[in-house]
């Protein structure tokens, strides 16, 4: 799997308890498995499971975890309407979404709810590990085939990539940090201003780029430095 951030995910963690991660799931023997898997590592610690979307707007909230993996196809609430409606209720929580679907529509239906990354159920052990630890640090991770469609999309149905952004050098270097897997916090640092400031940029800049979050963000930009086939 190849993620669009490169920043190393086990430094971008540095709480010393483990990550709580909250799964949703129906499926038993998937649910148990991925349970099973989670818990394997000593960093991390599925402390929430949840059997459909409504169980989840119920549980999660009070379970307070860090991730959430979510499933799409959940019987009657899907797993993007849970997406958009637990991202109402949790905004910091960082929601990952964890199916064997790579459908083009389902993935920006994701992204659009509030997704902050979207992976697919053949993802090795390991690269989901990294994959939950770099969501934390402000990483964008997305299996492979998954990053390639949503920046060629942007390419072919997005505005003209140089005059539809018209980035200040201030917004471009955030950009570039936060494709970096950067939090506000270290992008802060880095250009020796303060969060708050760092986030105020990003507001102007999700404005300019017409999307919601910082994944879109990422991939958008990318997607216009990426020069077009042909």
């Amino acid at each position: 799997m190849k993620k669009i951030t490169k920043v190393s995910p086990v430094a971008t963690w540095s709480a010393k308890s483990p990550l709580k991660v909250a799964l949703v799931e129906d499926q038993p023997r998937v649910r148990e498995n991925w349970t099973r898997l989670l818990n394997s590592f000593p960093d991390l610690n599925c402390i929430c499971i949840c059997k459909t979307g409504e169980e989840a707007l119920r549980l999660i909230p009070e379970a307070a975890p860090d991730v959430v993996l979510m499933d799409i196809f959940l019987p009657r609430m899907s797993g993007i309407e849970c997406t958009s409606r637990l991202k109402a209720l949790l905004p910091e929580t960082q929601i990952v979404i964890l199916t064997a679907m790579d459908d083009e529509e389902l993935v920006f239906m994701a992204l659009e709810a509030g997704a902050d990354g979207y992976l697919l159920k053949r993802t090795k052990p390991a690269e989901l590990r990294e994959a939950l630890l770099e969501v934390l640090g402000g990483g964008v991770p997305l299996t492979s085939e998954i990053a390639r469609r949503v920046i060629e999309t942007f390419r072919r149905k997005g505005k003209p990539r140089d005059e539809s952004l018209q980035l200040s050098m201030r917004e471009e270097q955030i950009l570039m940090l936060l494709t970096k897997g950067h939090s506000n916090k270290i992008i802060a640092d880095q250009l020796a201003v303060s969060p708050v400031t760092v986030s105020h940029h990003l507001k102007r800049v999700f404005k300019k780029m017409h999307v919601c979050s910082r994944t879109e963000a990422v991939v958008r930009y990318m997607a216009s430095k990426t020069p077009a086939a042909g």
